[in-house]
C-alpha cells in the first residue's frame, strides 16, 4: 500500500508531503530540484497509516533531460503507488508539463486525485476548478503551507486505498536483502536457492523489481526478498536513486530481518549506513553479510579487523551480528541463513518479568540513574509489554529524568543479560 504525489518541480510537493506526515523529512526549498535525502513517510488518517512517497525534486535541471525525468517519475509512481496524489499550482494555472503529466495518468489503472495547491484564500480556491480541465475527476483545492483542504483530501484518499491487509496467513520468516547495487545480492539469493532464480550480471542495478522466492530450509519455510537495485542504462540518474531507496524501504517494511549485503572489496560507506538505520527505525532484525569475502587477501585475523572496523564506524549498532561470505564459492551462505534466523528468533523473544528484574536491578543497583532537578530518580519496576520487536516499560518516579545516556546504560545491561543481538529494542518511562 502506498501513495505517492506527483507532479512538476515547485508547484509544492515536499510541502504537502511534510504537511500530511507531520515532518520535516524533505527538504523544503524555492529552487526547484532541491529534494535529494529520504522522502518516504507515513500519513495517520482515521485509524489508518498510509505509507506516502515524495517524488518531488527528482528531475534534472537541464532543460534537455527535463521532460524525461518527469515522465519516469510518473511511470515509477504508476508501477508501485496504489494512489497517486497529481500536485498543480494554482498561481499559475496548467501548464504544458501538467497537461503531459496527465495525459500519462489518464492512462493509468491508479486512482489519481487531483491536488490544487497554494489555494490559501477563496478566489484561490475557485480558480482551482480550472483543473477538471485535466480530465482526472476530482480537484481537491488546498494550502499545504497552512493545511487548508487537507483533511477532506485524506478522507478521500483513505476511501481510494485498498482495504487494510489482515494478519498474513502464512507463518513465514521474511529475509529482505538489502544495500547498495553491485555488492552480489541477487547472487547470494541465488547461491541458496541453487539456480538462476533473479538475473545477475556484471552491471549495477540488473534487479528492477523486488523478488520474492520461498525457501525450504531445515524444517522452515521462509521468504526471500532481493530487493530492487538500479534501473539498467537508465537515462535520469536521480529518479533511479530515488526508485532504489523507494523499493529497498519498502522492503525494510515488509521484512522480519534485513541482512545488509556489502562487497568487501569497498568495506561499509554512508549509503549502508543510512540503509541499516532505516532497518533499526522500522524495529527490523539485522545482520551484515560482508559479500565477495573470496577476493579478500586474509590472515588469521583478517575477519577480527573488520569486525573492530564496522563496530568502530557503527557505535550504537555494534550489536548487529557481522557474516563474511561469498556468493561465487557459497562460503559460510547457509550460515548468513541461520544467523538471519536466530536474530528473528531473538526478536521474538519475551523474558520473564521477575527474571527481567532481577537482572535490571542488579545493573541499576551498580549504576544509579543521575538525579533530576535536584530530585533522587529511583526505577521501581521493569517489564516487556511486547515482543516481535521487543518493548520494554520502566516504571520511576521522575520519567523525564531518565537521559539519554542513561537509556543507553539500560539497554547495554538488557542486551548483556539477555541477548537480543541484532534486534532493536525498545526501552519506555513511565509515571510511578
Amino acid at each position: 500500500m502506498l501513495v505517492a504525489i506527483v507532479g512538476r518541480p515547485n508547484v509544492g510537493k515536499s510541502t504537502l508531503f511534510n504537511r500530511l506526515t507531520e515532518s520535516k523529512q524533505a527538504i523544503v526549498h524555492g529552487e526547484p530540484g532541491v529534494t535529494r535525502d529520504r522522502v518516504y513517510g507515513e500519513a495517520e488518517w482515521n485509524g489508518r497509516t498510509i505509507p506516502m512517497v515524495d517524488t518531488g525534486g527528482y528531475v534534472p535541471r537541464s532543460a534537455e533531460r527535463f521532460e524525461a525525468a518527469i515522465r519516469e517519475q510518473v511511470d515509477i509512481a504508476i508501477s508501485d503507488a496504489d494512489v497517486i496524489l497529481f500536485v498543480v499550482d494554482v498561481t499559475t494555472g496548467i501548464t504544458d508539463v501538467d497537461e503531459e503529466v496527465a495525459q500519462l495518468l489518464r492512462k493509468a489503472d491508479r486512482p489519481v486525485l487531483v491536488v490544487a495547491n497554494k489555494a490559501d484564500n477563496e478566489e484561490r480556491r475557485w480558480t482551482a476548478s480550472e483543473f477538471y480541465q485535466l480530465g482526472l475527476g476530482d480537484v481537491y483545492p488546498v494550502s499545504a503551507t497552512n493545511g487548508i483542504g487537507t483533511g477532506e483530501l485524506l478522507d478521500d484518499v483513505v476511501a481510494a486505498l485498498p482495504d487494510a491487509p489482515g494478519e498474513p496467513e502464512e507463518d513465514r520468516t521474511r529475509i529482505a536483502l538489502i544495500g547498495k547495487p553491485n555488492v552480489g545480492k541477487s547472487s547470494l539469493v541465488n547461491a541458496i536457492l541453487g539456480f538462476d532464480r533473479t538475473i545477475v550480471t556484471e552491471e549495477p542495478g540488473t534487479t528492477r523489481d523486488a523478488i520474492h522466492s520461498l525457501v525450504h530450509y531445515e524444517g522452515q519455510e521462509l521468504t526471500l526478498v532481493d530487493t530492487a537495485g538500479l534501473r539498467k542504462k537508465a537515462k535520469v540518474k536521480e529518479n533511479v536513486e530515488f526508485y532504489a531507496a523507494l523499493r529497498s524501504e519498502r522492503a525494510i517494511r515488509d521484512g522480519d530481518v534485513c541482512i545488509l549485503v556489502l562487497d568487501a572489496t569497498v568495506g561499509l560507506e554512508n549509503q549502508d549506513i543510512r540503509v541499516l538505520k532505516q532497518a533499526e527505525e522500522h524495529k527490523k532484525g539485522m545482520v551484515i553479510a560482508v559479500n565477495k569475502w573470496d577476493l579478500v587477501e586474509k590472515d588469521s585475523k583478517t575477519a577480527k579487523r573488520y569486525e573492530d572496523y564496522f563496530h568502530q564506524i557503527l557505535q550504537t549498532l555494534d550489536h548487529v551480528p557481522i557474516v563474511f561470505v561469498s556468493a561465487v564459492t557459497k562460503q559460510r551462505v547457509y550460515q548468513m541463513l541461520d544467523t538471519a534466523l536466530e536474530v528473528a528468533e531473538e526478536r521474538g523473544k519475551r523474558i520473564q518479568t521477575s527474571t527481567l528484574n532481577d537482572a535490571m536491578q542488579d545493573a541499576i543497583e551498580a549504576h544509579h540513574p543521575p538525579s533530576y532537578r535536584g530530585n533522587y530518580v529511583k526505577i521501581n519496576y521493569v517489564t516487556q509489554v511486547r515482543e516481535n520487536p521487543p518493548v520494554f516499560v520502566f516504571f520511576t518516579n521522575h520519567p523525564k529524568g531518565i537521559r539519554d545516556s542513561y537509556k543507553r546504560y539500560l539497554e547495554g545491561a538488557l542486551r548483556d543479560a539477555f541477548g537480543f543481538d541484532g534486534v532493536p529494542l525498545t526501552l519506555a518511562f513511565k509515571q510511578k
